[in-house]
């Protein structure tokens, strides 16, 4: 595939463009359901509402989150049926004054070059339209017709308001600029300054950026309090940081995000085996912005299961400078690299800190051997024994 040469990051590859049909297919292994998916929709289904009623007291906020053609097919009928309501209303109006009686109509009607209900039709989709063929126009014949129109222009602009209303934050919502705000498909455990971090990668594609972004983590996991009550879905926020400290990121290159794992963490308790077999584990993660080109406040969302959550990984490094100014390389957005780390929680890290010493000193050591290897091989005249050395 096209991720396979550098072109595509495989994470980001939706589809498989062939497939063999003599490879042997396995099943999936049920895995628990996601709070949130990995796009940032909440997987939640409200069911046995009664009280439906509520949605039309904000009929505006109700034709924004409908889809597309429901809110089209909405809009649609609207105008048809304002234009058919007036149009019987005109036909009434010319009825009523004698106008529809051939040779038997007054010198002056109340609205010239009516004669059927389709010219009623026609007259009434040129008032709310403000289109003026010049064949049907209104006199002052009479007045009902006069206030008749009034109405008619009203109605139609209050119909056009919502729809252009509609329109407008349909296409200009928040949740499409989050689009372009890319998390990595794993999270990584590893030591960073001496303690276990939770890391992850985040990135924004556009070159508009988000002001004031906020990130934050939390827990989802069901518990049972100590009365005996299950909570499903308890959330649990936890404490991220940013290489400059704080909450507030400045997302101009992708940043990596960490949270130290200590005693106050509630992944204190959490060892690189339950990874495999934590399945009530989810760590939800929302980052929050201003977009700097409309100032709408926007919000991405993404989640990692206890199986997406790779122990002992270190993010590969992705911005590099070249002719005098910084390149991301996004090929290599969600690439990790093994890197020592201890096989144990983040509690028995602290009770034993010689656990990391000695994982300090091993890979302080490995190294110094690879480089007495590389000179081995360029002088072979001169052999250094990695014993020597250390």
């Amino acid at each position: 595939m096209l991720s396979r040469k550098g072109i595509i990051p495989e994470e980001y590859v939706l589809t498989r463009l062939a497939e063999d049909p003599a490879e042997p297919r396995y099943r999936a292994r049920d895995r628990r359901a996601r709070f949130v998916s990995k796009n940032g929709n909440c997987n939640v289904a409200h069911k046995n509402i009664r009280e439906q009623g509520r949605f039309l007291q904000d009929v505006f906020t109700t034709l924004v989150d409908l889809k597309w053609p429901h809110t089209l097919l909405i809009f649609t009928m609207s105008f048809l049926c304002s234009w058919l309501l007036f149009a019987m209303v005109w036909w009434l109006i010319a009825f009523a004054h004698g106008d529809l009686a051939p040779g038997e109509g007054t010198a002056v009607p109340c609205v010239t070059s009516i004669h059927s209900f389709s010219s009623a039709f026609l007259f009434s989709i040129e008032v709310q339209v403000t289109i003026g063929f010049g064949g049907r126009m209104v006199t002052e014949e009479c007045p009902l017709a006069i206030l008749i129109l009034i109405v008619q222009n009203i109605v139609g602009l209050m119909i056009n308001a919502i729809m252009l209303g509609c329109i407008f934050m349909k296409t200009a919502q928040a949740h499409r600029r989050a689009e372009t705000l890319i998390f990595s498909k794993h999270a990584v455990i590893a030591v960073r300054h001496g303690r276990l971090c939770f890391m992850l990668r985040v990135g924004d594609l556009r070159k508009s950026m988000i002001i004031s972004a906020t990130i934050r983590m939390q827990v989802v996991r069901k518990t049972t309090s100590p009365e005996g009550e299950v909570v499903p879905l308890h959330q649990v926020d936890i404490p991220m940081e940013n290489g400059v400290g704080g909450n507030s990121i400045f997302l101009v290159a992708p940043l990596i995000i960490y949270h130290v794992i200590d005693a106050n963490s509630p992944l204190y308790d959490l060892a690189p085996s339950d990874l495999h077999h934590h399945q009530d584990l989810e760590i939800i993660v929302i980052l929050e912005g201003v977009v700097e080109t409309t100032g709408i406040t926007t919000q991405a969302r993404t989640s990692y299961l206890a199986d997406e959550i790779l122990w002992g990984q270190r993010f590969v490094p992705i911005v590099a400078e070249e002719d005098g100014r910084y390149s991301v390389d996004y090929s290599k957005f969600g690439n990790t690299i093994k890197v020592p780390t201890p096989l144990c929680t983040a509690r028995q890290l602290d009770e034993d800190r010689s656990l990391l010493d000695a994982l300090t000193l091993a890979s302080a050591r490995g190294p110094l051997r690879k480089r007495s290897v590389a000179v081995a091989k360029t002088k072979p005249k001169f052999s250094i024994s990695p014993d020597s050395l250390s």
